[in-house]
């Protein structure tokens, strides 16, 4: 399917979040009319249809994972399971329902619960702005293998976080350190290898009138206490919104720090994959 120059501009306007949705529908409706090009016009006409019709749309809830999960270098295990497991949960809590009964007015996008998971720290899912945000995690730790100091670790870290003594193994900044797994994959003597492996979860980012930024839970979760923790913030998400507003407005200090006890994770063992 071609796109002229001023269509493809009107389309960079359509908020991100809906954009990749917004595209598909034009691009079927273009195709269901028998044409290969999809001009300003056409992009205008769908726009008034999705607008009108978006109370249709909306399911509740929206879950997104990394684009190019099965193709990216830089992914920690395979979330794929733990994606499939997040979506039954919303669907379960019939979230459709419950905005309908709290929010007046027709639903929009922006009020659906959202859910993010990126399977490494560049967080092309964009994590850091969804109501939960889910990062896969795989911390380094020193096994008494003597370092070569080749520097590998070093130039591998992208964040500043591995440090070299002469002599000495090398030293992990975990203040810096985002637990991308890199130092460990570049290390040839096996004097770094996998530590803590599983998921780091962020709670109440939001973008809006008001954007924040999603505040991390301490620790590194395996799959079952992700679980756990989603279905913990729906139940507090359908406790305390009312009129429509974001999970970010009703998680205050007490409720993160409530929910921070709660879910004070035990040490995984080294070996613990980031199952899904």
């Amino acid at each position: 399917m071609e796109w002229t120059e001023d269509a493809e501009a009107a389309m960079r306007k359509v908020p991100f979040f809906v954009r990749a949705k917004v595209r598909a529908r034009v691009e079927a409706e273009v195709q269901a009319a028998g044409r290969r090009l999809v001009t300003l016009e056409e992009v205008e006409a769908s726009r008034r249809r999705f607008v009108s019709g978006m109370s249709r749309e909306v399911k509740g809830y929206q879950v997104d994972g990394c684009f190019a999960a099965g193709g990216c270098p830089n992914r920690i295990g395979d979330a794929t399971r733990l994606l499939e497991r997040i979506e039954a949960v919303l669907e379960g809590a019939d979230l459709l329902a419950f905005l309908k009964s709290t929010v007046d007015g027709p639903l929009k996008f922006h009020h659906e619960f959202r859910v993010s998971l990126a399977e490494c720290p560049n967080s092309c899912s964009q994590v850091q702005i969804k109501d939960i945000g889910i990062l896969a995690a795989c911390a380094p730790r020193l096994t008494g293998i003597p370092c070569s100091a080749c520097g590998g670790c070093v130039e591998a870290c992208p964040d500043d976080a591995v440090h070299l003594d002469d002599p000495g193994p090398p030293r992990i900044d975990r203040t810096l350190c985002m637990r991308c797994g890199r130092c460990i994959a570049a290390c040839p003597t096996g004097t770094l290898a996998e530590g803590e492996t599983g998921y780091r979860v962020q709670l109440g980012g939001k973008l809006g009138r008001h954007p924040r930024l999603a505040r991390e839970l301490p620790g590194i979760y395996t799959a079952d206490q992700v679980i756990e923790i989603v279905r913990a913030c729906v139940a507090l998400f359908k406790e305390k919104s009312r009129g429509g507003r974001r999970f970010a407005e009703v998680l205050d200090d007490a409720a993160f720090e409530g929910l921070a006890r709660r879910f004070a994770p035990a040490r995984l063992s080294p070996s613990t994959p980031p199952a899904g």
